[in-house]
């Protein structure tokens, strides 16, 4: 999946001059956690985010007066906190390999560039968030299944037959690979069926596959 698929577009970014206060505000006005820090040619220079604010702040234990902290605030630039060179991503970059890169690195967010290094866009953890509702097929409502398979070929194959005979229509798939014990993680997505009826599925598949871990009802049956 491409970052430019799932990374935000209208992006708020601010120049190197601007004020540790008036960033601040801008980020609370936007309800974001993180400010690209661009040149005159949109260039990315640096990001900045509201930890690196609030960090940047002097503590409530200061003795300065309440003129002489409005002083400072308002004197100090972004281009003093901010990090710098960013890491960026690009847009054909994938969003897994760039999640990756976010945990490794405890980021919240990376701008998106293009081949000028010009800002695009920028993905973070609540884009990952969509990405990841949307190809788990979660709000469809159905259940869904948990099985530990094989590796080798048939035994996913066996499953989805055993699915369809029993009129189980399937939303989404995914697969994780466990290399210590060559078996897979699948869990399946069903669409929303009567609940007589998917509790049927269930009795079938366990008694047909030893190898199914357990399923999780759909959404219609949760209350949040």
């Amino acid at each position: 999946m491409r970052v430019e698929e799932w990374m935000t577009k209208n992006v708020v970014a601010v120049s190197p001059g601007t004020s540790i206060m008036k960033s601040a505000r801008i980020m609370k006005e936007n309800q974001i956690k993180r400010l690209p820090i661009v040149d005159a040619g949109g260039r990315v220079l640096g990001i900045v985010s509201d930890r690196d604010i609030k960090e940047a702040s002097p503590s409530k234990a200061t003795t300065l007066d309440m003129y002489e902290l409005y002083h400072l605030l308002a004197e100090m630039k972004v281009e003093d906190i901010m990090s710098s060179p960013p890491i960026c991503a690009y847009r054909d970059d994938s969003v897994e390999a760039l999640a990756a890169v976010m945990i490794e690195k405890n980021f919240g967010g990376m701008p998106v560039v293009n081949e000028d290094g010009k800002l695009i866009g920028i993905i973070t953890e609540s884009d990952i968030f969509r990405l990841l509702v949307s190809i788990t097929g979660v709000r469809s409502g159905g259940m869904q299944l948990a099985f530990r398979l094989p590796t080798g070929t048939g035994a996913l194959r066996a499953v989805l037959d055993a699915l369809v005979e029993r009129g189980g229509r399937t939303v989404s798939l995914l697969t994780s690979v466990e290399e210590e014990t060559q078996t897979r993680m699948v869990y399946i997505r069903l669409r929303p069926l009567p609940d007589d009826e998917e509790e049927k599925i269930v009795a079938e598949m366990k008694a047909a596959f030893p190898s199914m871990l357990y399923h999780v009802p759909g959404m219609g049956r949760r209350k949040f």
